[in-house]
């Protein structure tokens, strides 16, 4: 019933496919045995997307060395800053598109892109659960959104003159 909504969550933070299958699988054994510690608050979907989350989270800190772009000195007036003048002319993007350029992230870019941006978190949790300052968590957000629209905006650029031509 959760399985594939629980894999897209490992899929988002994982760039590998194999790694959130293992993830998936090591997820619901940690779901099973944990089981009676749900008190049945909040929706049971929500529990078991924080515990998938943990599990992406700690496998990135265990098998990768990461290194967060720390720019406390970065003032982000508004998490809503506007990243390009609207252009009437931009295409839709679809999900998958959006999902494909996240791919292409580093590591701490996506994770951190994907607990604002997907997992609702506000950028003060962000910064106690990776143990960065609130200045980090805003830059590094700023700039994985400022990514994935360099990226979609070239993808479409380059799909534009392949029909070109």
């Amino acid at each position: 019933m959760f399985a594939g909504k629980m894999k897209v969550v490992c899929v988002r933070y994982l760039k590998s496919r194999e790694d959130a299958e293992d993830l998936l699988q090591e997820g619901f054994i940690k779901i099973f045995n944990i089981l009676p510690q749900y008190s049945g608050n909040g929706s049971f979907e929500g529990w078991m997307r924080r515990i998938f989350v943990n599990l992406c989270i700690d496998f990135i800190r265990k098998n990768k060395k990461i290194s967060f772009v720390s720019d406390d000195r970065m003032e982000i007036a508004d998490e809503e800053t506007t990243l390009a003048p609207e252009d009437p002319a931009m295409p839709d993007f679809t999900p998958e598109d959006v999902l494909a350029a996240m791919e292409s992230l580093t590591p701490v870019y996506r994770m951190v892109f994907n607990l604002i941006a997907f997992e609702d978190y506000s950028h003060q949790e962000v910064s106690e659960k990776l143990g960065i300052s609130v200045g980090t968590s805003k830059s590094n957000y700023f700039k994985a959104k400022k990514n994935i629209q360099r990226i979609l905006i070239n993808q479409n650029t380059k799909e534009n003159e392949r029909k070109a031509i």
